[in-house]
């Protein structure tokens, strides 16, 4: 693609489950005039990035994958960090995906041709223009860190746990983790036994439940290669488990005290130390946060080679990390597991829309989107795990699919009206938004008592839906034109009559 421009009449961003899912949908939709724009060198998106030890997901495997590309050889019921990335490849080679694939092609810039009424794409390999753009980056995709002063100065090993130095040898070293979230609790037991000390800072403890993982037998995978409708319905199962569970965590969270006291009776058979159990005691509701899985995570934190600082990193100084309640250690590695840029996603600042803003500014007081897929004043632009599209408690994989079913009605819409683009109409976008946030005032997530990444600056939580899976997928079946402001060619802008929003 160097030294030339091309068209193409989709360009997406990314090609980790939601990149992916756009380009099978897309050819599903019989579009073929597409690119999958990967700044890495391979497909898989976090779960290329995380490759950390002990990665996998806390999500069952048969929910966690996609519906139209099922896998009956999943070797576990959570299944870890390679099998889920040999996975994604295997759907980059069955559905046909490699000739349009540009890998070690980064967007630092798209901006809206107002006059020619299509995006102009600059990458780290050439130009290039698309009728439509589609953002599948996710909200995992650039790590967060801290701003520790003396950091820069520190002698030893530095890495976040997304860019794991797989070079750096632990074994006898003295080791800082920084954060008690997702990644940590898997990270923690899977190195303690090899390091010789082991240093957790914690600034909030997190909720940790049992997880009830197991090797899936061979005969349950026999049975769900030669009678596939077994897997679907193992899938069902699993999906209907977690959307009976949704009204608790989003109109009654007052139901969760049981699944907190398992969560407190699992801390307290792990941990006999009172003194280290009443620092591994939250002090919110569950749910407030992400409910964590792992059934070595306490047992790793007994260890006698395993300390457990519950403060914050205050700054560095040579090789001793300093916590804010004065603790001091010497460590020659530091680990952090400080999570991801998710309420300011880093795409914002490259992409340009209509009025010549970036998506960073037209954000600055909160990310929001019509039907979590479409953005006013960025005609065209169609994000596959967009704002208020996370979940609390179920697959990812589900919100993605109902995206793409948006995606793909949207696409059908330009063809049928013969507009060049659509719009989304800012009271559009408006009436949707408060109707996201209205419904989660009630939610366990801003009435839990914690501060989550869930919630941006200004306290409002842009990232998780506030309902079931079921929910969202209606409420994205279908393009609702008098949403938008259809563009046509050398015509006039049409604005449907106003209507009443419906969520």
């Amino acid at each position: 693609m160097a030294g030339r421009s091309e068209h193409v009449r989709v360009a997406v961003i990314g090609s980790g489950f939601g990149g992916l899912g756009a380009a099978v949908r897309l050819r599903r939709e019989g579009i073929t005039d597409f690119v999958v724009l990967e700044r890495r060198d391979s497909v898989g998106g976090t779960w290329r990035d995380n490759s950390y030890p002990g990665c996998a997901c806390d999500v069952p495997s048969h929910l966690y994958s996609f519906s139209f590309a099922p896998n009956p050889q999943w070797p576990r019921t959570f299944s870890g960090q390679p099998h889920i990335r040999a996975y994604l490849e295997r759907v980059a080679d069955t559905f046909g995906l490699r000739p349009h694939l540009r890998l070690e092609t980064e967007v630092r810039r798209a901006r809206w041709d107002t006059e020619a009424k299509h995006w102009q794409v600059a990458t780290s390999r050439g130009e290039l223009t698309a009728d439509v753009l589609i953002s599948a980056g996710g909200p995992l995709s650039d790590p967060k860190l801290p701003n520790v002063p003396g950091l820069d100065s520190f002698p030893g090993a530095v890495f976040h746990t997304s860019r794991w130095d797989h070079d750096y040898d632990l074994k006898g070293k003295r080791v800082a983790v920084i954060g008690t979230g997702a990644s940590a609790i898997q990270i923690v037991p899977a190195i303690q036994p090899e390091v010789a000390s082991l240093t957790v800072v914690q600034r909030t403890p997190p909720w940790v439940m049992p997880r009830m993982d197991r090797d899936i037998t061979a005969a349950e995978r026999w049975l769900h290669a030669k009678v596939p409708a077994t897997a679907t319905a193992r899938r069902g199962m699993l999906w209907l488990l977690r959307e009976l569970q949704v009204g608790a965590f989003t109109k009654r969270p007052a139901l969760l005290r049981g699944v907190q006291r398992i969560a407190a009776s699992h801390l307290a058979k792990s941990v006999k130390d009172p003194v280290l159990r009443a620092k591994l005691t939250p002090d919110y509701r569950i749910g407030c946060k992400r409910i964590l899985l792992s059934s070595d995570y306490y047992p790793a934190l007994t260890r006698p080679n395993t300390e457990v600082v519950a403060s914050a990193l205050k700054e560095v100084r040579g090789s001793t990390v300093v916590m804010a309640d004065g603790t001091e250690r010497e460590v020659d590695a530091i680990v952090f597991g400080t999570g991801f840029h998710v309420t300011d996603m880093p795409i914002g600042d490259r992409v340009v829309g209509a009025d010549g803003r970036t998506l960073a500014e037209h954000w600055k007081d909160g990310m929001a989107a019509l039907r979590g897929s479409s953005v006013d004043g960025f005609p065209n632009l169609l994000f596959v795990i967009g704002p208020n599209t996370g979940l609390g408690n179920s697959s990812m994989i589900l919100m993605i699919e109902s995206s793409l079913n948006y995606i793909a009605d949207y696409l059908r819409a330009l063809d049928t009206t013969g507009a060049v683009a659509l719009d989304a109409r800012p009271e559009a976008v408006r009436s949707w938004n408060e109707d996201v946030q209205r419904r989660m005032v009630r939610t366990v997530w801003n009435t839990g008592g914690c501060v989550s990444w869930y919630l941006d600056d200004q306290g409002r939580n842009t990232t998780v839906w506030p309902g079931t899976t079921a929910g969202f997928r209606r409420a994205t079946r279908r393009v609702r034109l008098d949403e938008y402001t259809i563009m046509t060619a050398g015509a006039p802008e049409q604005r449907p009559a106003p209507v009443e929003v419906a969520s």
